[in-house]
């Protein structure tokens, strides 16, 4: 693990959510497909903060995609993972495994 920019697990959440939802991946749906798969209750402004810091450390990137009639001629802005990201995401899933994996070893205290 050298030059990696931690992630903080709402963040890992966000970048799994963008590649997850593949082509549908904009502020709304992200809010939602999180809600709904977590349980939590998150905002959309938390959303673009998430987005906007993965954005900085070149993790995801967006453009504005076209108008749609429901949405009244608006454009939504879609993100993608970048290949770093892609990267990123990996690596917390081998170091995750790596301790699950450890953690199945040792006995659980209590029990």
């Amino acid at each position: 693990m050298n030059r990696r920019s931690f992630l903080g697990v709402f963040e890992e959440l966000m970048l799994l959510t963008v590649i997850a939802l593949g082509d549908n991946a904009y502020g709304v749906s992200i809010m939602h497909e999180i809600n709904e798969q977590t349980g939590r209750s998150i905002k959309l402004n938390q959303v673009h903060a998430a987005l906007h810091r993965l954005a900085d450390k070149g993790l995801v990137e967006s453009e504005l995609g076209l108008p749609t009639a429901v949405r009244g001629g608006k454009r939504k802005r879609l993100f993608t993972a970048t290949a770093s990201g892609i990267r990123e995401l990996q690596e917390i899933q081998r170091v995750r495994q790596r301790l699950w994996n450890l953690a199945q070893l040792k006995p659980l205290s209590g029990t």
